[in-house]
């Protein structure tokens, strides 16, 4: 599989660990069925980006599991996150909304959904450390423009919604600034059911 996988590594980077370019994200060690359901929604049209369309649409669901079984499969060490970013109380507010929410705005934390850690959730939800800051402004800005749709109920684009331009930021900084805990496997479950229905906690595409 790696060497048929080598187109995605061409922007993915080796093995799927990210590159240095701030908006290819890291897909090595993310959830099998979160990556699965991410393939068909590119090619559905629910997510958007140059080439991935075309790479995607000769493919059959079987090859498009294969494919995600083997970069979930990696055990790929982490780098040190990039500097911090904005200033303190931009940081201060993205840890509170990651750890807390905001009840005024009716957000529930990050934790909440993504795991305690921030290291994912089995069987479909993905963790949010590692990732570059710019990667994670423009997704919640897709979700925000209905340039990114997943499965329905869409609940990432009910929290996007509720963010002004500031907290997009906010989180995103703090998020991009933390290291990974020694294990950043995903948890394989989380302690309390998600605070709002969520397409991705089916483990499918719908």
């Amino acid at each position: 599989m790696a060497q048929r996988l080598l187109a995605c590594t061409a922007c993915h980077g080796e093995q799927g660990r990210a590159t240095p370019d701030g908006y290819f994200p890291r897909i090595a060690g993310k959830p099998a069925a979160y990556l699965h359901n991410q393939l068909r929604h590119f090619q559905a049209g629910r997510r958007q980006a140059v080439g991935m369309a075309s790479l995607l649409d000769h493919l059959d669901d079987a090859y498009l599991r294969e494919m995600a079984a083997h970069f979930a499969g990696l055990d790929l060490p982490y780098p040190p996150p990039a500097p911090a970013q904005g200033t303190a109380a931009q940081r201060a507010r993205g840890e509170q909304l990651v750890r807390v929410g905001d009840p005024a705005k009716n957000l529930p934390s990050c934790n909440s959904c993504h795991g305690e850690r921030m290291t994912g959730v089995q069987p479909a939800i993905p963790g949010l450390l590692g990732l570059p800051r710019d990667y994670l402004i423009g997704q919640l800005g897709g979700w925000q423009t209905g340039l990114r749709q997943a499965s329905m109920p869409d609940c990432m684009a009910e929290v996007a919604k509720k963010l002004s331009g500031e907290d997009v930021s906010a989180v995103a900084s703090w998020l991009a600034a933390q290291p990974l805990p020694v294990d950043p496997k995903p948890a394989e479950r989380l302690p309390a059911p998600l605070p709002i229905a969520c397409g991705s906690d089916l483990g499918g595409v719908r």
